[in-house]
């Protein structure tokens, strides 16, 4: 997966378009979940700041270079920088689709799981307690 993402960027590199952004986002994310996050952090930050610049239409792609830095955050223990993210990802999903969809649901589980690292316990209850359980009860 690594060897792709490189080829890819190599392949890409000279390129302004969707290719190159693309190949930029699997570089980043073979070098996470190849044990690498330091050298994918600033990958990461580059595909995120290209896909809001040049995708900025489209909110799902947004969503996902996101997730993904947030994930290699995760993986260098920058959890305050995660919060930061997911506060982000979850008021963006909550204005798009509301509170009861399952990808919303599904990002504040992972914003109450970056509350709990960050010890915010009382600001992880009250969002469980007030908007995903019954947010989840509504879209069973």
């Amino acid at each position: 997966q690594l060897a792709l993402g490189w080829a890819m960027w190599k392949t890409y590199v000279g390129r302004s378009d969707g290719s190159r952004i693309s190949a930029i986002g699997i570089l980043g994310v073979s070098l996470q979940s190849n044990g690498q996050p330091k050298e994918a952090l600033p990958v990461l930050e580059a595909n995120l700041a290209l896909r809001r610049r040049y995708m900025s239409h489209n909110e799902e792609i947004i969503l996902v270079a996101q997730n993904n830095l947030a994930g290699c955050l995760y993986g260098l223990k920058r959890h305050g920088e995660v919060l930061v993210i997911m506060r982000e990802m979850y008021a963006r999903c909550v204005d798009l689709v509301g509170v009861s969809n399952e990808r919303t649901i599904m990002i504040g589980s992972n914003m109450v799981n970056s509350l709990n690292e960050n010890l915010l316990w009382d600001e992880s209850k009250t969002l469980v307690r007030d908007q995903l359980l019954p947010a989840a009860r509504r879209s069973l």
